[in-house]
C-alpha cells in the first residue's frame, strides 16, 4: 500500500468511506465547500491547470484547459463519462463502488467551474445496482444541504442525475454519450462542433471520465504543486493501471505516473501467470497496438507520451497481459470481432471494414486462409483507418496491424496453400 491509494481510499486503511460520515469526518466536502464559498469559477479552473491533471477517459487531454473551453452560453451542463466499456478496464466502477462521494464532489466542483446547475452521470447499462446505490448517495447529499438550491447560502444551484445506457461500447464517446442521453440512437456526432459549444441539448457541455473527476477535490484541497510532485513533468498525478491477462495478480492498481512496465507487472503484480513467458501487451485494452515483451518496452515509464513512442498509447491504462502460449492472431480475432459487434453502423469503412477483418480473421484462424486472405486482412484495416467520424474504426485495425507487424509468425503458421505447406505473409 502507498500514498497514491488516495483516489480510492482517502486515508490508508480506514473502513467505511463510502457511507458519508465517515466521507465526511475524513475531510470530504470540504473541497467542495472551499470552492462555493471562496473561489470565483475561474480560479477554480486556473487551479486544476496549474496541477497538469489529464483526462483519464483514454485521450489525456488537459482537464482544465477542457473546463475553460466551454463558450460562452447558458445554460451549461456537465456530464461524468461512467460508460467504461473498454475491454479490461474495471477502474471507474471500482472508484463509485468504495469511494462515491469522492467522485461526486469530483463532479459538483466541476459543475461549479462550469457555472452548471445540472450534472448528469452517465452509466454503462449494466451497472444498473450501482446507479441505484449512487441515487442514495445524492439523496443524502441533498438531505444534508449540499445539492439543491442555493448551497452553504449562496447563489449556486446543483442537481445531479443518473442515465444508464443499454450496453454501447459507442457511447463512451463522448457525443454519442450525449445523443443517448437526449434518447436518440447512440452514434458520434460530426465534429465540430465540440461539446464544449454544442454539446448536451446543444448546450455548452464539459464532458469528463469518472477518474479524472475523483482527482479534483485532492488537488483543491492540497493545491497544485502537490499534485505536480506525484508523477512526471507533462503526466502528473497517480493513475488506476487496470491490470488483467495472464497475470499472477490482477486488479487496479494505483500508480505514480511514470511507473514501468516492469514496475508494474514483475513488483506489483508478482508477474506471469505459471512463471511463463510475457509475450505481449496490450496497454489499452483493445484499442491500441500490441507491444511485444521487450526489455525496450518493459523499461518504458506509463505515461502518454512514453508509451506513445514505443509504438502504441497508454489510454485508459487496461492492461492486458499474453503470455507464451497465445496465438497473437487469435487474439486480433477476438478484439476484431469486439469492434464488429460494436460498431454502430453509422460509418461505411467500420461497419463494413469490421466485417471482413472478422471474416478474415477467422479463415486464417479455422486453417482456412490463404495467402491473399492473409495480406487482404492488412489491407482491409488500412483502408479503415484515418476514415471514420469517431477512433473506433480505427481502434478496430489496432490488433490487426501491429499483430501483423510484430507477431508475423502467428498468422503465418495458420495460412496454407493447395498442398497444406505454409505460406509466408509478403511484408
Amino acid at each position: 500500500m502507498s500514498e497514491f491509494l488516495l483516489l480510492r481510499h482517502r486515508n490508508i486503511g480506514e473502513e467505511g468511506i463510502a457511507e458519508l460520515d465517515e466521507y465526511l469526518r475524513l475531510g470530504g466536502f470540504q473541497a467542495f465547500r472551499k470552492v462555493v464559498t471562496q473561489m470565483s469559477p475561474q480560479q477554480v479552473i486556473d487551479l486544476v491547470k496549474a496541477s497538469g491533471l489529464r483526462g483519464r477517459g483514454g485521450a489525456g487531454f488537459p482537464t482544465g484547459i477542457k473546463w475553460s473551453f466551454l463558450s460562452d452560453r447558458f445554460p451549461r451542463y456537465v456530464v461524468a463519462n461512467s460508460d467504461e466499456s473498454e475491454p479490461g478496464t474495471f477502474k471507474d466502477r471500482e472508484i463509485m463502488e468504495r469511494n462515491p462521494f469522492q467522485f461526486l464532489e469530483g463532479l459538483m466542483i466541476c459543475a461549479y467551474a462550469s457555472q452548471a446547475h445540472v450534472a448528469y452521470n452517465y452509466c454503462r447499462g449494466e451497472f444498473w445496482q450501482l446507479v441505484d446505490e449512487l441515487q442514495s448517495k445524492v439523496i443524502q447529499l441533498h438531505d444534508h444541504g449540499m445539492l439543491g438550491d442555493r448551497i452553504f447560502g449562496s447563489e449556486f444551484s446543483l442537481q445531479i442525475h443518473h442515465h444508464l445506457g443499454a450496453g454501447a461500447y459507442i457511447c463512451g464517446e463522448e457525443s454519442a454519450l450525449l445523443e443517448s442521453i437526449e434518447g436518440k440512437l447512440g452514434q458520434p456526432r460530426l465534429k465540430p462542433p465540440f461539446p464544449a459549444d454544442r454539446g448536451l441539448y446543444q448546450q455548452p457541455t464539459v464532458v469528463n471520465n469518472t477518474e479524472t473527476l475523483a482527482n479534483v477535490p485532492l488537488i483543491i484541497e492540497r493545491g497544485a504543486e502537490w499534485y505536480r510532485s506525484i508523477g512526471v513533468e507533462k503526466s502528473c498525478g497517480p493513475k488506476i493501471m487496470c491490470l488483467s491477462g495472464h497475470a499472477k495478480n490482477p486488479g487496479n492498481y494505483e500508480v505514480p505516473l511514470g511507473t514501468t512496465f516492469r514496475e508494474l507487472i514483475f513488483d506489483l503484480a508478482d508477474g506471469i501467470t505459471g512463471d511463463k513467458r510475457l509475450k505481449a501487451i496490450l496497454p489499452s485494452g483493445a484499442s491500441a497496438p500490441i507491444l511485444p515483451a521487450t526489455d525496450v518496452v518493459l523499461d518504458t515509464p506509463l505515461t502518454y507520451e512514453d508509451v506513445s513512442l514505443v509504438g502504441s498509447q497508454l489510454g485508459s491504462a487496461s492492461i492486458i497481459l499474453l503470455d507464451e502460449t497465445v496465438d497473437v492472431s487469435w487474439a486480433a480475432m477476438k478484439t476484431t470481432r469486439f469492434f464488429k459487434h460494436e460498431s454502430c453502423g453509422k460509418c461505411t469503412p467500420c461497419r463494413e471494414g469490421t466485417y471482413w477483418m472478422d471474416r478474415l480473421l477467422h479463415r486464417i484462424n479455422n486453417g482456412q486462409g490463404d495467402h491473399e486472405d492473409a495480406n487482404l486482412l492488412g489491407e482491409v484495416a488500412k483502408q479503415i483507418t484515418g476514415k471514420c467520424l469517431c477512433p473506433l474504426g480505427d481502434f478496430s485495425t489496432s490488433a490487426v496491424i501491429s499483430g501483423l507487424e510484430l507477431f508475423h509468425d502467428d498468422f503465418t503458421q495458420h495460412v496454407r496453400n493447395g498442398n497444406g505447406s505454409t505460406v509466408e505473409l509478403s511484408e
